[in-house]
């Protein structure tokens, strides 16, 4: 008998038809004699309407009540999927993220799992039932309700089958596993049966929508293999696990990120502590920052520019200008045209030309570069928005379908 953690996503259980083929699903492995924990997202768009609700009533939603209000899409999708369960048969407890022991820090929108306290958990389970989980979602010290950023029922999935010491934790999406790029955008996509855990936290942390990159770092940290398949179709999908590094430079994959933009701070004063002061006020404030470029200083003044998530971008902007103030930088200009595209392969940085074949081939279809960022298996390269897909299109091309 096995214990087993299997995560369904948004598109998953988008509609009634979809959560009873999850609930046959889950049912049916049930009855090969495992144990199982079934974790949920909230159905297809439900948080994107709820955020919409919330941006009628002010363009700046205070993050503890939007927390409070995200939450429930998730709690709707459990208490139908236990009702569709227990029409089949089988009998289920459903459980709030709180109520599943998912301790949180305070970070409203973005909480980090801090402890977790599966006793309720493991009880139910003791009484043979099916335990069904919010995903995104937990309580805090100070007992508020909070969400684990998007994506965050991942990291709910992968954080219990830690937890729980599950024998494996299945990701089922709308898609049969990881590809080489967005299958929605490469026709010519190539499905990768076994993949290390660096490799797609980089592709998750670059764009590719295929899992949250915390949750990726979290199996990483505690070594816990998952596997990601559909929802729909048979198949092995993509096993998640540690492998080890090999001589050679094989790009896995290609990722776009639309969701960036660029924040440039001219004129700062170039001394020490100036860009210790801007990059941490916004770590205070929870915000990651990715690529950063800083010129050489030019009668001791300097220029930094880099790269949010734009959905940080405005909260970035108003902490950006408030030290700019007080550090007596010249202007601030927020660039959210862009987009960074990526390639991604273990081994790569140790074999030499793969950058210079990544930027030839950029240029030779008339991209621009505006700024470059390395690691040991990743480049990336931010450029214009408009020159994404070509340039997504042309390196799969150059790197994938062309060495295969």
């Amino acid at each position: 008998m096995a214990l087993i953690v299997q995560k369904y996503g948004g598109s998953s259980v988008s509609d009634i038809e979809k959560i009873k083929l999850v609930a046959r699903k889950v049912i049916e492995t049930k009855r090969k004699g495992h144990k199982l924990v079934v974790v949920v997202s909230a159905m297809g768009k439900t948080t994107d309407n709820l955020i919409s609700l919330a941006k009628q009533i002010t363009s700046n939603p205070p993050e503890k009540e939007l927390d409070l209000l995200l939450s429930t899409g998730e709690i709707v999708s459990v208490a139908l999927l236990c009702m569709a369960i227990e029409k089949y048969g089988e009998q289920a407890e459903g459980f709030p993220g709180y109520f599943a022991g998912i301790k949180t820090d305070s970070f409203h929108t973005k909480a980090r799992i801090q402890k977790i306290e599966p006793t309720k958990i493991i009880i139910e389970l003791e009484k043979d039932k099916i335990v069904v989980v919010a995903g995104f979602q937990g309580i805090s010290y100070e007992n508020s309700i909070t969400t684990l950023g998007r994506g965050g029922s991942d990291l709910t999935a992968i954080a219990l089958a830690g937890a729980l010491k599950a024998d494996i934790c299945e990701i089922y999406t709308d898609v049969e596993g990881i590809f080489s790029a967005d299958p929605n955008r490469v026709k010519n996509a190539k499905l990768i049966p076994v993949i290390s855990y660096e490799e797609l936290l980089e592709m998750a942390s670059t764009g590719a929508k295929v899992m949250q990159s915390r949750a990726v770092e979290f199996a990483k940290k505690y070594k816990i293999p998952f596997i990601v398949k559909s929802t729909f179709k048979d198949g092995e999908g993509t096993m998640v696990k540690e492998i080890e590094l090999k001589e050679g430079a094989v790009v896995s994959s290609v990722s776009i990120d639309e969701n960036q933009a660029k924040i440039s701070i001219f004129r700062v004063p170039d001394r020490p502590g100036i860009a210790g002061k801007i990059f941490t006020a916004l770590g205070e404030a929870g915000i990651n920052v990715d690529v950063i470029v800083q010129n050489v200083s030019r009668d001791n003044y300097a220029d930094i520019s880099f790269t949010v998530n734009i959905n940080d971008m405005e909260k970035a902007k108003d902490i950006v200008e408030k030290v700019g103030e007080e550090i007596g930088a010249e202007r601030i200009i927020v660039d959210h045209d862009i987009c960074k595209v990526s390639i991604i392969g273990i081994g790569m940085m140790n074999h030499p030309g793969v950058a210079g074949k990544m930027f030839s081939c950029l240029a030779k279809s008339g991209i621009n570069i505006e700024m470059i960022s390395t690691s040991e298996i990743k480049i990336s390269c931010v450029i214009r928005k408009k020159d994404g897909q070509i340039a997504l299109t042309q390196l799969h091309k150059e790197f994938i379908e062309e060495m295969s």
